[in-house]
């Protein structure tokens, strides 16, 4: 496996993924289709029978699963499918009427803006865009100078007689790059890499684990590729040879889509159209979490803190109780510990006219202490043997755990009469941590085995709160730690337990990035870190960066409120989130254009420039919707190198213009994030209050960035309205159009260029 550094001790988790065979000399290689011959077409696309290397046939399917979406399945019988399904479906196909053309030893099977082009008789199968570019093609497969075979072609591999895997192999030109594959800590193009489809408590957000995985890449070359499986899948990226992208399933079949672009929010919405839509958090969820940290917590502590937060001027609409809300050695059993919190109803009321709403962290593992778990053994995972699998989820930091059997109705009906009551009681939202431990010897109530349901799981887990929540609360957001394929239905996650270094904090971005160009549009990390306690120069600069982020939490296993760092790192970060409340129908905008469009808030550059190379590699950076470009400094020294996209972009602090296309060098003291504007946006702002809450922004101002002509659309709970900026000579007339609350209008002056000496708003001058 490529998580086991040499030399370094390693801890076994209980739901380690296990290891696919290695073949030892002389063993027979793989199975590889080398001809086949059409059994039948129909609207939706071909039909054939393949044969392969070693004699045997299997079913080849190719056909349309959209404008624009071809699939491609290889089994040995027509209706196999993933053995994940048996719990959830993961993918589902439109029927799209394809183009079949049928020639002597060719076949062309079409889908709007990509067409597969097969041969039969040696099997090749490639896909060109509508102007008969090549996207990509299969790799007939790699050979050394020995001969002996280095990659795994469109086929399959046995193992002691039975199917290990089926496999795919692509060229992959020189000069393409790939991204996406979930949240990955890695290096933004993959290629290189080697990422393996199983959710990991990761320990960290900094290595190739990963607690959220999705089996998607895009490629700079106008295409994404998505494989439906929940299995263990491995995507090696050009990591065994440079030459070649290979894909493995340990699956009862090989089932991908290729979605054509060419650009990645073409690919993404289509990916959105094949798996589900984007779920929008609700407005308040957009403003200041704020966490009791990982330390045991009392009633009386949350009132204070709440009171303390309003009395310093920090925005906040969320207030976050971590594990300690439960009785400790009984996580999670979702009860209250009434020794700390004699009255939660109180509290929550008198919260809720404070304008707070409160987050209860759970997870899906009930402690062998807890009395819940005697009363509900049957409604958990078991071993081979019938027992209750008693698992250490918790790595052996807290009592070992039974996970609750998301297959079983029974068990599902009582963990959500659970969530019930604590909603009825006044709870807002849950954090839904964990759900990553399924070990792969497990046994759930409708026959799968843990390796079939680890990553689907988390989906089940989130599934269920996400329902019992809209139910209730009449939304459906989560805060989720673990995901997978499809989940961005569930609306918010976040990175997971990182620790509170600058590295720390580059590697969570690069996370996000990665996860954003998988089809996640919400997504957010523990500001100041998680594992340890940041200096306060790093607690400023991550507050920052989390006040620039969808959505922002401070938490961590220390304090992470504002007043507990010395007073100018407090007064720094509450600066920060003070300017992400007057950005808000900004970033709310934002919001509701990814949830509509699946492009992410927060994205890799690549998103918008998609034809400049450097905006594949660069990921440290960010654009934040639009018109924003964010650079969080992750350097205790207080410089960094940002690469600004092609056209002039403007300093967010001076006004300063800036040329595109280019590297260039800033330095920022503590108190200031590198931030830039792109020249002629318009930006909505409005004071900052103590909470964002649910109604529509009043009291809105335009900030003309540059002072030229522009346009932008503010989206908020009460309908979009468009916002229109002309220059004329000195003049620039602003027109609203819509039920946006505008009531003045500002020119950011840029050094050295004439401002407008008259502004109209509607035709009124202002």
């Amino acid at each position: 496996m490529p998580f086991r550094p040499p030399l370094v001790p390693f801890e076994t988790f209980v739901a380690d993924p296990p290891d696919l065979p290695v073949r030892g000399p002389g063993d027979a290689g793989p199975s590889v289709l080398t001809r086949a011959e059409v059994l039948g077409t129909d609207v939706g696309g071909a039909t054939f029978k393949g044969t392969t290397s070693d004699g045997s046939s299997l079913v080849v399917r190719v056909g349309a699963a959209g404008d624009g979406v071809l699939r491609v399945r290889l089994s040995a019988e027509p209706d196999a499918r993933s053995r994940s399904a048996a719990a959830i479906a993961l993918v589902r196909p439109a029927a799209f009427a394809a183009t079949v053309e049928v020639t002597d030893g060719t076949v062309r099977i079409g889908a709007g803006a990509v067409t597969a082009e097969i041969t039969l008789d040696p099997w090749h199968l490639r896909f060109v865009d509508a102007a008969g570019t090549v996207l990509l093609e299969q790799d007939r497969g790699e050979r050394d100078i020995s001969g002996r075979v280095r990659t795994l072609p469109f086929g399959r591999s046995l193992a002691g007689g039975e199917v290990a895997a089926y496999h795919e192999s692509f060229v992959a030109p020189a000069l393409e790059r790939f991204v996406g594959l979930g949240e990955k800590f890695t290096r933004l193009d993959k290629r290189g890499q080697r990422a393996l489809m199983w959710n990991f408590d990761a320990f960290g957000s900094e290595s190739d684990r990963s607690h959220k995985v999705v089996p998607l890449y895009l490629s700079n070359r106008g295409y994404g590729v998505l494989v439906d499986s929940g299995m263990p899948v491995e995507f090696d990226m050009g990591q065994s040879t440079h030459s070649c992208v290979q894909i493995l399933v340990p699956d009862d079949l090989l089932d991908y889509y290729v979605i054509a672009g060419p650009a990645p929010a073409d690919i993404l919405k289509r990916y959105n159209a094949l798996t589900t839509a984007p779920l929008l958090p609700p407005k308040w969820a957009f403003g200041t979490w704020i966490s009791s940290g990982f330390f045991v917590d009392t009633q009386e502590h949350v009132m204070a803190r709440a009171e303390n937060i309003r009395r310093r001027g920090i925005p906040c609409d969320v207030l976050h109780l971590d594990c300690y809300w439960q009785v400790d050695g009984h996580w999670s059993d979702l009860r209250w510990d009434a020794s700390t919190f004699p009255d939660p109803e109180g509290m929550l009321a008198s919260l809720k006219e404070q304008g707070f709403r409160v987050c209860l962290w759970i997870n899906p593992y009930v402690s062998h202490l807890a009395p819940a778990f005697e009363a509900n053994r049957d409604h958990f995972l078991k071993k081979a043997d019938g027992s209750v699998y008693v698992a250490d989820v918790w790595h052996g930091s807290y009592p070992a755990c039974g996970i609750i059997d998301l297959t079983n109705p029974a068990a599902v009906e009582w963990f959500a009469n659970d969530l019930r009551a604590l909603l009825r009681q006044g709870v807002a939202v849950f954090k839904t941590d964990f759900a990553e431990g399924v070990p792969a010897d497990a046994v759930a109530h409708n026959g799968m085995r843990g390796v079939e349901l680890h990553n689907v799981y988390t989906l089940l887990f989130n599934d269920i709160v996400s329902k019992v929540t809209r139910e209730v609360a009449g939304h459906g957001m989560v805060w989720a730690r673990s995901s997978f394929l499809g989940g961005q239905r569930h609306s918010a996650q976040w990175s997971g337990d990182v620790n509170a270094s600058y590295p720390g904090m580059a590697s969570t971005l690069r996370g996000g990035l990665s996860h954003g160009v998988s089809g996640v549009p919400f997504w957010s990390h523990d500001a100041g870190g998680f594992n340890g306690t940041p200096t306060p120069d790093l607690y400023v600069r991550w507050s920052q960066f989390g006040a620039l982020s969808p959505l922002v939490r401070l938490h961590g296993t220390t304090s992470r409120l504002p007043w507990d760092f010395p007073a100018d790192a407090e007064r720094h970060a509450t600066e920060a989130l003070r300017m992400r409340y007057t950005l808000m129908p900004y970033l709310y905008s934002a919001a509701v254009e990814s949830a509509r469009t699946g492009v992410p808030m927060l994205r890799a550059l690549l998103v918008d420039s998609p034809d400049d190379p450097a905006a594949w590699t660069a990921d440290l950076e960010y654009r934040l919707g639009a018109d924003l470009l964010v650079a969080p400094m992750v350097d205790p020294s207080g410089e960094r190198e940002v690469y600004l996209p092609g056209g002039t972009w403007l300093d967010y602090w001076t006004g300063e213009a800036v040329t595109g296309g280019r590297y260039v060098r800033v330095s920022q003291p503590v108190d200031r994030i590198p931030l830039f504007v792109r020249d002629g946006a318009l930006i909505l702002v409005t004071e900052p209050g103590d909470a964002v809450g649910d109604g529509p922004f009043t009291d809105l101002t335009v900030v003309s960035w540059g002072g030229g002509d522009g346009r932008t659309v503010l989206r908020d709970v009460d309908g979009d309205s468009s916002v229109v900026a002309v220059r004329s000579g000195d003049t620039l007339a602003v027109d609203v159009t819509g039920p946006a609350q505008v009531r003045r209008v500002t020119v950011a002056p840029v050094p050295g260029r004439l401002t407008p000496t008259r502004i109209t708003l509607n035709g009124v001058p202002v």
